[in-house]
């Protein structure tokens, strides 16, 4: 498979961000024309479990669990625990993967939301008490009280991030969570163009709010995923590699500038679309973006260098990215191992 973040070849040589914006502006749009929108969980499993398996492997890996993906990979496909970790790190794991089947069964399957709501408090409320009950039922918060359970917005006071940032008091979350929950249904009629923005802006802004006492991270991605899936996006994967960056573009985000958090999550959307969406609805004759086509043995990269060369037939698009098939693709390698 590609690696993640495969569609900029390093700081220097990576398109700018409105060219970024731009891209995935244009292949949602494809998505939804060319190949129908987003599959249904139900109509490809196959999709949908390779993108659950990699986000509940990395987005627990963020907040410091240690399972590799192997462990959870057999954690999630036969319930057992594999090796001599701290028993937390698998109840976090199983609870993060059925919050994340709920989010995207529920998120692309028509519902009350459809006409209504994009996303309601009892959802956030429900995703959060979905991710963190496994883990409490045998370790609550040690400070937790009666009221602060999963699902159950914080009554304490949060001490201020490492960038500097509080979170607000906590008698202001209910009120700043429902503001919220209106500014998330501006998305429908946001600008295409920019909504990766909208969207850092908005998940920023839940992790300041930090409604719950525990468990705000991995809360905040999963709805962040909730609101990309019924938007017709894939969800975005935030690879534990990728730490570092995720945490400084929301530390920017803090300080008034979603710029480098929107960029990011475009670049995350993306690598989704072409490491598992397209592949698997496109068809062995269908044009598609090269990192579609991106293999462990060939990359991206190196494809657009064949294509280049008018080794790989391919065609350039209007908006600059090289598209070819899985049929020609074939033919190169074939050709390829001919030369050899």
């Amino acid at each position: 498979m590609p690696e993640p973040n495969n569609i900029g070849v390093g700081r220097r040589g990576r398109p700018p961000r409105a060219a970024v914006y731009e891209r995935l502006r244009a292949q949602i749009r494809e998505l939804r024309e060319r190949l129908g929108g987003l599959p249904s969980p139900a109509e490809a499993e196959g999709i949908w479990r390779g993108i659950w398996l990699e986000e509940t492997h990395h987005s627990t890996a963020i907040e410091g669990n240690t399972l590799v993906l192997k462990q959870v990979e057999l954690l999630l496909a036969e319930g057992r625990a594999v090796g001599n970790k701290e028993l937390g790190e698998y109840l976090e794991v199983r609870g993060y993967a059925t919050a994340a089947d709920g989010v995207y069964g529920h998120g692309i399957q028509p519902g009350d939301w459809a006409d209504g709501e994009l996303v309601s408090l009892a959802e956030i409320r429900h995703i959060h008490a979905l991710a963190t009950t496994p883990v409490w039922d045998v370790a609550p918060h040690p400070q937790a009280t009666e009221r602060e359970g999963p699902g159950s917005f914080r009554e304490h006071d949060i001490e201020p991030f490492p960038g500097g940032m509080r979170p607000p008091p906590w008698p202001e979350v209910p009120a700043l969570i429902r503001d919220w929950v209106a500014d998330a249904q501006k998305l429908r009629d946001g600008d295409e163009a920019t909504i990766a923005e909208a969207l850092g802006s908005l998940h920023a802004r839940f992790e300041q709010i930090h409604p719950f006492l525990d468990g705000n991270g991995r809360a905040g991605r999963l709805v962040l995923n909730l609101l990309l899936v019924r938007l017709g996006h894939p969800p975005a994967i935030i690879y534990k590699g990728d730490r570092t960056r995720y945490l400084a573009a929301l530390r920017r985000a803090d300080q008034g500038d979603p710029g480098p958090l929107g960029e990011f999550l475009a670049r995350a959307v993306l690598d989704n679309l072409y490491k598992f969406i397209v592949p698997a609805i496109a068809g062995p004759a269908r044009l598609v973006p090269l990192p579609a086509l991106a293999t462990d043995e060939l990359s991206a990269n190196a494809l657009r260098v064949a294509a280049i060369r008018g080794r790989l037939k391919a065609a350039k698009a209007s908006d600059g990215t090289w598209r070819s098939s899985k049929a020609w693709v074939d033919e190169y390698i074939a050709s390829r191992y001919k030369r050899g």
